[in-house]
């Protein structure tokens, strides 16, 4: 099927085994009957990835385990395919109920806008699936080398845009669907079907794509999806209240490898104008040029963007319009402002309300004296709207009319809810990954960080009288960059235990990545150089001045200039 040059390296181990899967199927079915182990062969683990599995042990019981003769403790992280982040109150209930009967009793929202489930065991697998089958969910191509959780504005209803633009989102999510039945021959029939038509899959092919593939739909002047760090974007241009078209974006992503110079994260590029009507044709076009020109001899240069990187935007440009037969229009002007979600309550365009519920890190549970897992599932027992599960890991609870507000009111004051909005600008702005102990790529711990990085960093920017700044701050426990930290203000990226590559500088609308100020510190070091640079910011920031503009202007300018004499930087002084 590809139309690209033949390799002059070998195929990686990954694409001989897709295309030996018989279209994702492999050994799963019988693998997963095994009881003699709570783990599945490497190869079927590569596959579990396509039908929204990842298998995992817990890193945190490994020694232990190992001195005891005993198998790690081997479990399956589970990813919803939920496009747009959109659910409704029974599906909540259900993923909600699902959690407990099959899980760890928490819930987890991704940076993707979705749900993932944690620490599922092997037998419980298919009782997750198809109670998530039975409302109408599924978890095929959250993972893997498809195209993946499509994200969109959480806001459908605030405005008949809105609307438009999650309808496109779901539309395009379900068009680049694989069209194998090994998913639910698999999980759902429990049987596999022989005989009848050849499956094909006319967009992905028998090797689908060469690694993962991301896309987002965004509405100015809001990047709450970080569209620049999509392999494929849509930014929507609305005239008159309607979606008048997208400019299209290409070849955006965060992962990178430390010390290999041939990885690195990248911004789209804007190519374009289309209507409407022409988003699938468009965006299944970009992935079938991925199919057949990304890198299928080295997996770290695999991902779309090194495709852009190395023939360059005008030859993308050049075979997307000859595949298309027409031309795209020229970009039309947008301005992004801001990537904070809304907190507390809204009333939106129509006259309904919506309450925007601050989760850091997306982790919900229950703790002493934080219900939060069980005030959500007494407001989806009675809530008339939905839930919005935004990129920030955050959730806007919706479509609530003037009769109920007061009784979501009165659930969210009984459980202390209303208070994680009272918040400072840099823990509303704060993302990370999960990381340890369940991440076999974490090389430092992330979410489990997070919350003493706060506290640390949060009094200094309460000191200079800026607690309420909107500041962006993600920890991420390798360079993969799954909470998009090569985006943040600042940014620190897992290097090994306790030690992280620090960033700083980029612009808070995602329309700038930032740079690498010290490769290898502690989250101490880290606080100890932006103690004085945050005082600075207070007293030489320019009027409307960012934190991440400010450090891009002076700071990162500064340690430039220094960088011939002082090959290890440090904090630039705070002023007198």
């Amino acid at each position: 099927m590809s139309t690209a040059p033949a390799a002059t390296k070998p195929l990686v181990h990954n694409e001989g085994l897709k295309a030996a899967s018989n279209f994702l199927r492999g050994n799963l079915a019988a693998e997963i009957a095994d009881t003699s182990t709570g783990a599945i062969t490497d190869d079927s683990g590569q596959l579990t990835k396509f039908h929204g599995l990842y298998l995992q042990d817990d890193r945190d019981l490994r020694l232990a385990l190992k001195k005891a003769g005993k198998e790690k403790a081997f479990s399956f992280m589970l990813r919803i395919r939920l496009a747009g982040g959109r659910a409704t109150p029974q599906q909540w209930l259900a993923i909600d109920a699902l959690s407990d009967t099959t899980a760890n009793g928490q819930l987890r929202i991704t940076t993707r806008q979705t749900f993932q489930y944690h620490a599922v065991l092997k037998g419980s697998l298919k009782t997750l699936i198809r109670g998530l089958d039975a409302v109408q969910l599924d978890s095929i191509a959250a993972c893997g080398d498809v195209n993946r959780n499509v994200m969109a504005p959480p806001l459908p209803e605030r405005s008949p845009a809105h609307e438009e633009i999650y309808q496109a989102s779901k539309s395009f999510s379900d068009y680049c669907l694989p069209k194998t039945r090994a998913y639910h021959e698999i999980w759902i029939n429990d049987e596999l079907v022989s005989g009848g038509q050849p499956e094909v899959e006319p967009m992905y092919g028998t090797t689908y794509l060469p690694r993962k593939f991301k896309t987002g739909f965004a509405l100015p002047p809001s990047n709450d999806i970080d569209i620049f760090s999509q392999d494929l974007g849509f930014i929507a241009i609305v005239e008159n209240g309607k979606v008048a078209g997208y400019n299209v974006t290409v070849g955006g992503g965060m992962g990178t490898s430390h010390g290999n110079a041939a990885t690195f994260p990248r911004l789209a590029d804007v190519i374009g104008f289309i209507t409407p009507d022409r988003v699938n044709e468009v965006g299944s076009t970009v992935i079938m040029i991925q199919r057949d020109f990304g890198d299928r001899t080295d997996r770290k240069h695999a991902r779309f963007k090194y495709t852009i990187a190395d023939r360059g935007i005008a030859w993308f440009i050049d075979e997307l319009q000859k595949r298309l037969g027409w031309k795209l229009s020229p970009a039309r002007p947008f301005e992004f402002k801001t990537i904070e979600d809304p907190h507390g309550w809204h009333r939106t365009a129509g006259g309904e309300w919506f309450f925007g519920l601050h989760i850091l890190s997306g982790r919900i549970k229950d703790i002493p004296g934080w219900p939060m897992r069980t005030a959500l599932r007494e407001i989806a027992q009675v809530l008339k709207g939905d839930f919005r599960l935004t990129p920030s890991q955050n959730v806007l609870i919706a479509g609530i009319s003037d009769a109920q507000k007061p009784e979501i009111e009165a659930i969210l004051a009984k459980h202390g809810l209303t208070k994680e909005n009272d918040r400072s600008g840099l823990r509303l702005n704060a993302l990370s990954c999960v990381a340890l102990p369940t991440c076999g790529l974490a090389l430092a711990e992330s979410e489990r960080a997070l919350p003493g990085l706060l506290e640390k960093i949060e009094p200094l920017f309460a000191g200079v009288g800026l607690a309420a700044q909107p500041v962006s701050i993600r920890v991420t426990g390798c360079p993969n960059g799954c909470a998009r930290p090569f985006l943040a203000e600042i940014g620190l990226v897992g290097k090994a235990p306790n030690k992280y590559a620090f960033y700083l500088g980029a612009k808070y609308d995602g329309t700038r990545l930032n740079k690498l100020v010290l490769p290898s510190i502690t989250i101490d070091e880290a606080v100890a150089f932006l103690t004085p640079v945050i005082k600075r910011y207070a007293s030489e920031r320019q009027p409307g001045e960012y934190f991440g503009d400010f450090c891009h202007r002076v700071v990162l300018s500064e340690l430039a200039a220094a960088a011939p004499a002082t090959p290890a930087p440090t904090a630039p002084a705070a002023a007198s």
